[in-house]
């Protein structure tokens, strides 16, 4: 028989560790507005991704999630690629892996790349969205769910409209979102299927890209922005 004092006690531990995951907010982030920065990009992507990057600070405290479309059976060397031209870690995802600040994750070929709600990279075999896997889709709602108001999502250059759906749940959860503009795209299909949703938030020369993310990471979030200790997510 449980005690009504057990009971209550049993009943604000469950409250208590229901609100930690509530808040997804890991503790090892610092005090910034935004905790991850997820990119997308296919046709031109490469070239893109690397200005961005190579103009980012080692120090820059958000971790960056990246979807590019590949060949599906081939090994991808983009890791190896955007190391060089870069001062952040940078490495292919693993599933399992704890997110951590300064740190670029590269979706592998063939799976879908996805954020859980504890802070680990989960990397999934199901069916292609819109012939595509990785998904830009899948993984922007994914950040979307697990980071809410502190995801920000960025569609590069590239064919087709992979991303959309992601950047609607960017924006319902409170994010912010990104497009590339089309004077400095190598293909503006997806930047433009973005914009066409009327939610992007900022449409941004390639130049100015990492500058705009410096200024909106490194803001400091409000005092009344609740923020918790995770319970065993490390």
């Amino acid at each position: 028989m449980v005690r009504p004092g057990e009971a209550r006690a049993n009943h604000r531990t469950r409250k208590n560790v229901n609100s930690i995951l509530d808040h997804k907010i890991l503790s090892h982030f610092p005090n910034v507005a935004f905790n991850v920065v997820a990119i997308a990009a296919s046709a031109g992507g490469i070239k893109a991704i690397s200005e961005v990057l190579s103009a980012l600070p080692k120090d820059f405290p958000a971790a960056i999630t990246i979807v590019q479309h590949m060949h599906p059976y081939s090994r991808s060397y983009m890791a190896e690629i955007l190391s060089t031209r870069t001062a952040l870690r940078v490495k292919q995802a693993e599933s399992g892996e704890l997110l951590r600040p300064g740190t670029v994750y590269i979706a592998a070929p063939n799976k879908h790349l996805m954020v859980k709600p504890n802070g680990t990279l989960f990397l999934s075999d199901a069916a292609k969205v819109n012939f595509v896997r990785p998904s830009a889709n899948v993984l922007f709602q994914s950040v979307a769910i697990s980071y809410k108001a502190r995801a920000i999502a960025i569609v590069l250059t590239g064919k087709d409209t992979d991303g959309v759906l992601g950047v609607l749940a960017i924006k319902k959860h409170g994010g912010i979102a990104i497009s590339q503009d089309e004077n400095s795209c190598k293909c503006f299909d997806m930047p433009k299927a973005a914009i066409a949703t009327g939610k992007v938030d900022l449409v941004l020369p390639l130049e100015a890209i990492a500058t705009t993310l410096v200024s909106l990471v490194s803001t400091e979030k409000p005092a009344s922005q609740d923020r918790v200790v995770p319970c065993g997510c490390a």
